[in-house]
């Protein structure tokens, strides 16, 4: 008698156990739901102001003058860059993106010291796509410019892209870009990745996120982060 009571008590705890670890799945299930809901509901929110942000941002570019002047202002220093008239979709798209606060907040992701230092993807905003970090974008890409006399020099801004064979047109990415630091390990890349830009002040800073330590994906150990790109004040 004993061993069947003791036997109907293990049946009816695990059953209310079982009951128990069902709940607290669905609970889980719930919340994560909920919290999906809210991220999707905040993220539109987001994109519905980015939009309102550009609007106003192109009309501001019609001011500009034909090789506007940008700080990029990092937790490392402020590098000064001019856009090159020669570039205009470029141009425009570099200036409506900055002017917007797109790039506020965005990381130098991939940083390879003797060569160039790059950033502006998006989802570096978010340390959880690390493994994604070097393939986002504000969903479309922008012809390519290739210019003859603008060059890779040292201090150079150019636009990243995915590779030839699945971009035989050379299409620059939408918001990524890097600067040069060592013309001569970039002079390969003339032809090849549009050249938009130069920094007219602020080399010092170029060397010095091109030196700070990074992991095996050439990302840096420490964040080096974009806080903005504001027009320069004359």
């Amino acid at each position: 008698m004993k061993r069947i009571l003791l036997a109907a008590l293990c049946i009816a705890g695990a059953v209310l156990l079982a009951a128990s670890c069902g709940n607290s799945t669905k609970k889980a299930e719930r919340k994560a739901a909920e919290a999906a809901a809210e991220q999707a509901r905040l993220d539109s929110l987001e994109q519905v102001e980015m939009q309102q942000k550009q609007k106003e941002a192109m009309a501001t570019i019609a001011t500009l003058p034909d090789e506007p002047v940008f700080d990029i202002v990092t937790n490392m220093g402020t590098m000064k860059i001019k856009l090159y008239s020669g570039t205009p979709k470029h141009r425009e798209n570099f200036a409506k993106l900055a002017l917007s606060g797109y790039y506020n907040g965005l990381l130098f992701h991939r940083v390879i010291n003797g060569f160039m230092i790059q950033g502006g993807d998006p989802l570096t905003k978010n340390p959880t796509n690390a493994d994604k970090f070097g393939t986002g974008g504000p969903g479309y890409t922008v012809p390519a410019e290739f210019v003859p006399e603008y060059r890779h020099k040292k201090g150079a801004l150019a636009a990243a892209r995915r590779g030839d064979a699945a971009n035989p047109m050379k299409e620059s990415s939408g918001s990524q870009f890097y600067i040069v630091q060592n013309e001569a390990a970039c002079a390969a890349l003339d032809g090849d990745y549009t050249v938009f830009g130069e920094t007219i002040s602020g080399l010092d800073v170029v060397d010095k996120i091109a030196s700070v330590q990074t992991d095996g994906k050439d990302r840096p150990l420490n964040d080096v982060k974009i806080i903005a790109i504001n027009l320069a004040k004359e």
